[in-house]
């Protein structure tokens, strides 16, 4: 009993450490990538700053706008080598930090994190149509990514290594422990998938050992006739950029 209360309090209590791996930056530093970009910095309140790197393409050339909700570690330097996947359609990528990565302030909860999510989806409306918005959620950014499309209308939702919830990520390990009063941040994306009117597409390889293809096989019977789980046979959590079926796919939907 001893031993299952102290993990439990662990769990409880050091699940932020666990879950997620910031790199801040000083908010004079300066980005040096390879694709044009401009940097916006939206002060959301007193205590919170929001940072979007967009990504162009050359003047009113642009045939739309990839929203991009990046994962857990690092901060938007560590995924803009996914970019070229959508401005070689020429597509625009717009990435935003969450609050404590990157040159992002404020408190990270799951509040924040749809909140934050919509100030972009608002920005981006200004310039485009909704059939003209791509929302994408990598790892992490799939549960962010989902919750968005399911209150907003967009051309497509494309979740890469998506989870089933927070809560039935956590109970591959922490079955036994309460998980729905102890998790912080639950992230249903399979209640949100029920809501999403626009296509969904997944990709998930069967070798991912982060977020196990099994949980996200059960965002299946969430999915629409017309909405397509690509299983990448052999896919880790990270290698999937590296097939050609999902290459072929992203081409396709940018189409």
């Amino acid at each position: 009993m001893l031993v299952y209360s102290i993990i439990g309090i662990a769990v409880y209590y050091a699940q932020e450490y666990i879950m997620l791996h910031p790199i801040k930056l000083d908010k004079s530093h300066k980005y040096n990538f390879k694709h044009p970009f401009n940097e916006l910095n939206i002060a959301y309140d007193n205590n919170s700053n929001i940072n979007i790197i967009r990504f162009t393409q050359p003047q009113d050339s642009a045939k739309g706008v990839v929203l991009y909700f990046h994962g857990n570690k690092n901060n938007i330097a560590r995924y803009t080598r996914f970019v070229p996947n959508f401005t070689r359609n020429g597509y625009e990528v717009w990435m935003i930090d969450y609050p404590g990565f990157g040159k992002s302030t404020g408190n990270f909860t799951e509040e924040t994190l749809y909140n934050w999510s919509l100030v972009l989806y608002n920005i981006a409306r200004k310039q485009y149509q909704p059939a003209n918005i791509i929302i994408y959620g990598k790892s992490l950014g799939t549960g962010i990514a989902a919750q968005l499309a399911s209150v907003r209308d967009c051309k497509s939702l494309v979740l890469e290594t998506p989870y089933y919830s927070m809560t039935s990520l956590a109970g591959r390990f922490f079955w036994m422990y309460p998980l729905d009063k102890m998790i912080h941040y639950k992230l249903p994306t399979n209640e949100f998938l029920q809501k999403v009117t626009a296509p969904v597409v997944i990709f998930h390889g069967t070798s991912d050992n982060i977020i196990p293809y099994s949980n996200a096989e059960e965002l299946k019977k969430e999915l629409k006739p017309g909405d397509e789980f690509i299983t990448l046979e052999g896919g880790t959590h990270n290698s999937l950029n590296g097939f050609k079926q999902m290459q072929q796919k992203l081409d396709s939907i940018m189409q």
